[in-house]
């Protein structure tokens, strides 16, 4: 509902004001429906974008154990997709599709995984096949991490980093920005398949993700 997604941009907020941690956004979404494309550098990343627009989110399953952000996510709506069953990512595309026939703005991350920060992945394409059954806009996102206006990698949550360990050395950086830039909508239109719109997402973000 839309008080329940409002309640999130609160919360949201509020967690990322009691880290530390700044937000500057540029960019507008297109109404009513868009499906978001971020690149993935921290778990910050899920409370930057549920405090920037009332979305769902597409996040990995263990998203829904986190202290704190998988309560979250699931209050909103997320739509959780199983790594590690393969045969289930149709279904997941299904329900992104659904839910932006029926007016949502959803997010994901298509890079399918966390880089640094200063680099960004090739999105992978499965999620974008969404957009093209519910013929809605395609919408890139930057999120860019700085302190004192210089790029940095101390909130990348890489490797076997855990969730506490990662949270510890975010409450240890001070002046920690994170800034959220929207690229112009991409419109679906054929013969662009999905592997074109995720070419072309990831190019939209690419001189801001480095």
């Amino acid at each position: 509902t839309g008080r329940r997604a409002a309640f999130a941009q609160r919360w949201a907020g509020a967690m990322l004001r009691a880290l530390g941690v700044g937000t500057v956004e540029r960019g507008r979404l297109p109404r009513p429906a868009a499906l978001l494309v971020a690149n993935h550098v921290s778990w910050l990343d899920i409370l930057v974008l549920l405090g920037y627009r009332p979305i769902r989110l597409v996040a990995k399953r263990e998203v829904r154990d986190w202290p704190g952000i998988g309560r979250l996510a699931a209050a909103t709506g997320t739509i959780f997709i199983d790594r590690s069953r393969p045969k289930s990512l149709p279904a997941t595309v299904a329900e992104v599709a659904a839910a932006l026939r029926a007016g949502a703005v959803v997010a994901a991350f298509p890079e399918g995984t966390t880089w640094c920060g200063r680099r960004s992945g090739p999105f992978r394409p499965a999620l974008f096949q969404a957009a093209l059954d519910a013929g809605t806009a395609v919408v890139p996102v930057s999120l860019c991490f700085r302190i004192g206006g210089a790029t940095t990698t101390a909130a990348a949550f890489l490797g076997e980093d855990t969730l506490w360990t990662s949270l510890q050395r975010i409450l240890a950086v001070r002046g920690l920005t994170i800034g959220l830039t929207a690229a112009p909508a991409v419109y679906p239109e054929p013969p662009a398949g999905r592997r074109d719109l995720a070419r072309i997402a990831a190019a939209a973000i690419a001189p801001t993700a480095e």
